[in-house]
C-alpha cells in the first residue's frame, strides 16, 4: 500500500487532492484520494499514460496548464 503522507511531502504541488510531481518529461499526477488515478504528461500537456477518465484527465489537465509557472524552475 502506498504512504499517501510520505508521496504529499514529496510532491511539487498539490491542488485539489492531486500531487504533481517533476518528471523528465514534463510532470507525474496521482489522486490522492485514489491513488490507482494516475497520469504522465508531457511539457506541452499531452497525456502520455494515465489511469483516469476523461473528466478527470481535463480536470487535471487544467490545474496542470496553471500550474506550470510554479513548477518551472525546476523542470530541466
Amino acid at each position: 500500500m502506498l504512504d499517501i503522507k510520505k508521496l504529499a511531502d514529496e510532491a511539487d504541488i498539490i491542488i485539489n487532492g492531486y500531487a504533481f510531481f517533476k518528471h523528465e518529461l514534463g510532470a507525474r499526477v496521482l489522486n490522492l484520494n485514489n491513488t490507482t488515478h494516475a497520469a504522465v504528461f508531457s511539457r506541452e500537456n499531452e497525456v502520455l499514460e494515465t489511469t483516469m477518465d476523461d473528466i478527470e484527465i481535463s480536470i487535471v489537465r487544467d490545474y496542470l496548464e496553471r500550474s506550470w509557472k510554479y513548477m518551472e524552475n525546476e523542470i530541466a
